[in-house]
């Protein structure tokens, strides 16, 4: 039993080595987009994509968000993919779509 309890031990300070090893010390990036940008809210952004949908003639299901930007205190910029045809949507705080061109 002794002989178990050391081979346990042993195994549990080398993963604990390794996962130490793996550990980054240096501090997380503030430039990223997620930190320097604010995106719009995610039902702002579903309410463009079915926006966009009926624009493009194509089901909601088949537009997806692929970047997003506000653009003042009230409203955001939302940019979309239709298979492959490109729109851009602005959206208010309030849902209302003020727009959705073709980009």
């Amino acid at each position: 039993m002794n002989g178990r309890l050391n081979w346990t031990m042993a195994f549990i300070s080398v993963a604990a080595a390794l996962l130490g090893a793996c550990q980054s010390s240096a501090p997380p990036p503030t430039e990223m987009s997620r930190t320097s940008l604010q995106t719009a809210p995610a039902d702002l952004q579903l309410i463009c994509a079915n926006a966009a949908a009926k624009s493009a003639g194509t089901e909601s299901t088949k537009i997806l968000p692929m970047g997003s930007r506000q653009i003042d205190a009230a409203t955001y910029g939302v940019d979309l993919d239709a298979s492959g045809r490109k729109f851009t949507c602005v959206v208010d705080n309030n849902g209302t779509v003020r727009s959705v061109t073709p980009a």
